[in-house]
Parts: C-alpha cells; structure tokens; sequence
C-alpha cells in the first residue's frame, strides 16, 4: 500500500495552487470538470491532501473534486503559532470554496478531517449539500488507540518514532508511508501539538452526532470494520442523525481511501447520485 510518487490528478482537468489567506496560505488541488457536481475532500490529522490521491481518479469522471492541505500541513503554511482549533480549520476551507466560486459542495472527511467537515457544515449549511465520514467515531469513547507521546525534546522525531505514533492508521504489518513520515518531520512541534489536540477538544465540547442532527443534512458514514483507531462499532452512534446511512467495509482498517480505493469509492459515489444534484 503506497502513494504514488509525482501526481496521480485527473492531468487534463488538474490545478493546483495557492491562495492566501489571513492567517496563512492554502494549498489546493483541483480535478475533473470544472462544470460538475463538487467534492470536496478534507484529510485526517497530520496528514495531507495527496493521502486521496488513489481515489480521486475513481471519482472526477462524475465529479470537480477540490482537495486541500488544511493549515498546518502538507504544502500550506506552518504557523508555530497558528490557530489550529477545529472551528478555524472549518472556516478556511469555507473561505477556500468562497474564493473558488463553489457554492454547494458534498464534503468529505477522513479520519478527523470529519471534525473539520462536521465544522464547515456548522458554520456554512448553504455550502454543504452533505456529508461522508470515513473512520471516525462519533465521540471519544470510539478512540482506541494509544500513540506514543513526543515532546518537544525529541523534536524532529526520528523515522521509526513517526512510524510507531503512526501505525495504527495503517493495516497491522503495513509501513507508515514516507510521504507521511516526511509530512510530520516537516512540522514545527507546536504546530504538531496543537493539531493533535485540535480533534479531541472540539469532540469533548459536543459529539459529532449531537452537532450534525440538527442541521438536516444528508450523512453517509463508512467504516473499515478492523480500525485500530476508532471501533467500528461505534458507527452505530450516527444513527442519531436521521436518515444517516452507515456502511462498514469488511477486511479494510483506518484508511480505506488507501486501503482499497475502489470499495470506498462504491458507497460514496452512490450517496453522491443521490445527493449531489444540488452541488456544484
């Protein structure tokens, strides 16, 4: 399980750039007709934007597929003193699709990239026409993981530190990807910290389905049954959320979008048939 090297964009529809804002510059990637319905596609913690890449060909045949390095990581700036907190990641991407010319998008989320997408939804209902959450739990009791603490002494960690923090992301045997392992490295440790954090506080605050109920808005959760993360199991929490259709993935742990693009990319293009009709 790899993620290829150079680019694996949709080439004839493909952009990337980076547009300023405030508090500091976002990068983005675009594929697929520009006249489709949008996706938009929010990465996990410490993560990045390229960790959709083996999905995005299996979707820009039906869709504009805009995917960004929330701040913080990937190419986005890197303030030591940014606001990392999961409402101002929300925010920017809000004003990344304002500045886009999108106007009703499906919003994506992996991993904790779904507190973003649950905020975006929060604070931008004309925006968000609905919402897929892919292997995150509905509260902290889900979370089953225990990673391995780095302070700011051992800042930059080693490979094999970054690996084991890592691991449980990945299918039991499977290496951390570099790309990752570099993503991290290239991190100021307050900026690291903040964005680890980031997640629990705003779950602490209120559970994703008490924040998503009442806003209406169509919601697809898929899981990987063997996370190591988050347990599967809690996905049934969601039901909370009328309407809410939840999909597990036997065999496939944290990250389907890796794992298996194509079984991943079944349920949510067929939610996206249904509910994009309004996005674009």
């Amino acid at each position: 399980m790899t993620i290829p090297e150079g680019q694996s964009h949709v080439k004839d529809d493909a952009a990337e750039s980076t547009l300023p804002l405030d508090d500091g510059d976002i990068y983005v990637y675009q594929d697929g007709p520009r006249d489709a319905p949008v996706l938009l596609l929010i990465h996990g913690t410490a993560a990045m934007a390229r960790s959709w890449d083996l999905m995005v060909p299996l979707l820009t045949g039906s869709h504009r597929v805009i995917r960004i390095d929330l701040l913080g990581c990937g190419r986005s700036a890197k303030p030591a003193d940014g606001n990392y907190e999961i409402p101002a990641q929300g925010r920017r991407a809000g004003e990344v699709a304002d500045r886009l010319g999108i106007k009703h998008a499906i919003v994506v989320g992996h991993s904790s990239g779904s507190t973003v997408a649950a905020a975006l939804a929060e604070q931008r209902p004309d925006l968000v026409t609905g919402l897929v959450i892919i292997n995150f739990g509905p509260d902290m009791d889900a979370f089953i993981a225990q990673e391995p603490a780095i302070g700011p002494a051992q800042w930059p960690p080693s490979e094999e530190q970054i690996r084991q923090l890592g691991k449980t992301g990945f299918p039991e045997g499977e290496e951390v990807p570099q790309i990752f392992v570099d993503g991290v490295r290239g991190m100021p440790f307050n900026t690291f910290a903040a964005l680890m954090q980031a997640p629990r506080a705003y779950l602490e605050q209120r559970t994703l389905p008490d924040r998503l109920a009442p806003l209406g808005k169509p919601l697809l959760v898929i899981f990987g049954e063997d996370d190591r993360r988050w347990r599967s199991s809690s996905a049934a929490g969601y039901r909370a959320v009328p309407g809410a259709r939840i999909e597990l993935l036997s065999g496939l742990g944290h990250t389907p979008i890796l794992e298996d693009p194509q079984r991943t990319a079944a349920p949510l293009l067929a939610f996206t048939a249904v509910h994009a009709a309004q996005a674009g």
